[in-house]
């Protein structure tokens, strides 16, 4: 008998959403992740939970219809993580015409049965807010809806919830082996030590490692072609003070986005390129910072250059290859390939997905596996993610609550604590009554507390795990701050392993 139902590779957004799904409908889970969670692309997207209006004149609507219906869902379910957006869309001379983004808009509206979200409006820019960043060639504008997210902390969320549905979920370490026969035998290796299980089913869900992972632990081939397409990013000091974000059309014919980011910086992306190389030693190129840039100074009246960009970050998706010429066309939707050789254990490869719609392809993994296993049904849809039980609209009265109850916090502390933990806050803060109470500050009010709930939850070993993934504090704390917390943490493990 195997020691698992279902095995995983990879601790991204689509390995950990299988996970959790998997395991709250009675499989035996086991998932290993080379590195952190979300570590790799799942942390550099971004961020946003949305349809992708752009991909209506590529005809993309079934994509966009499940994206726009699973951003409803993950307001309902993560509402912590999952913050509603307001974006404004300026009609631009040369680009696509007000009646093409007035009749996308419409469809975009209407495609995915939206309930919760405002729809569409238009707004002049020249005595508005919304104009006032802007450079005096923009008249008007179109103002929609959609949503910003956490990417690494959903990535986290689900893994802590597939955990608490019984799955093991074990970072740092790498399938360096799967043997294939009536069961998968997996060799495992994390820190030098090397163990084996075993397992009914294995999905390689290793984003852009794809490739490379059937090569060197499979020992063959992917079952389908491989393009891999990288995005880059980049953060700058706030370049307006509303809470709105912007959508660009630029002169090749691509966008970008600028998005209000952690209260004083300003999120600028994304770009659109082949990538061919090692996807864990991915970052922007200086071409590709300059061209974020010069997007951004086609339309601000604050300019920036790469001096002025304080973080800046690259991701490879891992597509499969349709064929399309220029990177920008190749359909985002996911692919799941079966492969269920008689006499032999099923292996199930993924390509593809976005962030919006991990849920679905977890649902359709599941899907294609049933005839495996005794499934209980679908769940996911309209269970919580930790933290997230909540209305939607109830963030405000969360944080209003909670200064309440805990008056020692600043309401910005507050506000970040619900944004990272929802209700679950409480579980971070413990019994403390002062804020002494909750060990050393590292700096942003990032106590002792918080971080050993961290790697006692949420399989925090580093202070990049913690500063870059479980929160986004690295773009605030100094060097001396950061080494602190390092010492901190390496002591910790030490007094756990003692």
């Amino acid at each position: 008998m195997a020691d698992f139902d279902l095995a995983i590779v990879g601790g991204g957004m689509n390995g950990a959403g299988i996970a959790r799904d998997a395991a709250g409908r009675g499989l035996s889970v086991l998932l290993v992740e080379q590195n952190d969670l979300a570590s790799g692309t799942s942390s550099a997207s971004t961020k946003l939970i949305h349809g992708g209006l752009r991909y209506l004149e590529h005809g993309w609507f079934r994509l966009v219809r499940e994206a726009l219906v699973e951003r409803e869902v993950m307001l309902r379910i993560a509402p912590h993580l999952i913050r509603p957006m307001r974006f404004i869309l300026p009609a631009e001379a040369g680009a696509r015409p007000a009646w093409m983004l007035r009749l996308g808009l419409f469809i975009y509206d209407h495609l995915g049965g939206r309930r919760i979200l405002p729809g569409t409006a238009t707004v002049g820019l020249a005595d508005s807010v919304f104009g006032a960043p802007l450079k005096q060639t923009h008249a008007r504008a179109f103002v929609y809806s959609d949503c910003f997210a956490d990417d690494a902390r959903l990535v986290v969320l689900n893994a802590l919830d597939a955990a608490e549905q019984g799955a093991v979920i074990r970072t740092r370490t790498r399938c360096v082996k799967a043997t294939r026969g009536k069961e998968w035998q997996l060799l495992h290796e994390n820190r030098g030590r090397r163990d084996t299980v075993s397992a009914r089913v294995l999905i390689n869900a290793t984003g852009p490692w794809l490739e490379l992972f059937a090569a060197q632990a499979l020992g063959n081939k992917l079952p389908l072609a491989l393009r891999l397409d990288k995005g880059s990013h980049i953060v700058v000091p706030r370049l307006f003070e509303h809470d709105h974000a912007y959508i660009f059309q630029l002169r090749d014919g691509r966008i970008v986005f600028a998005l209000p980011f952690d209260h004083d910086f300003t999120l600028i992306g994304t770009t659109d390129s082949a990538f061919v190389g090692d996807p864990g030693a991915v970052e922007p190129s200086a071409t590709e910072i300059a061209y974020l840039c010069d997007a951004a100074n086609q339309h601000f009246r604050l300019s920036i250059d790469p001096r002025r960009v304080v973080w800046s970050f690259a991701g490879v998706r891992a597509l499969y290859d349709d064929g399309s010429r220029r990177s920008q066309d190749v359909s985002r939707d996911y692919l799941l390939h079966l492969d269920e050789t008689a006499g032999m254990a099923p292996l199930l490869t993924v390509y593809g997905g976005k962030i919006t719609t991990y849920r679905r392809l977890a649902e359709h993994a599941l899907a294609r596996l049933g005839r495996f296993f005794k499934l209980a049904p679908p769940w996911t849809a309209h269970a919580y993610l930790p933290g997230g039980d909540f209305l939607p609209d109830g963030f405000d009265d969360l944080v209003t609550a909670t200064c309440r109850t805990r008056p020692y916090l600043t309401m910005r502390h507050v506000e970040r604590l619900v944004r990272n933990y929802g209700t679950r806050l409480e579980r971070v803060l413990g019994p403390a009554q002062h804020l002494d109470e909750l060990g050393p500050c590292f700096g942003e009010r990032l106590t002792g507390a918080e971080v050993r709930y961290l790697m006692r939850r949420e399989w925090a070993q580093t202070e990049e795990d913690v500063l870059w993934r479980r929160t986004k504090l690295g773009l605030r704390l100094s060097a001396a701050e950061c080494a602190r917390l390092a010492r901190f943490m390496t002591e910790s493990i030490g007094s756990q392993s003692a």
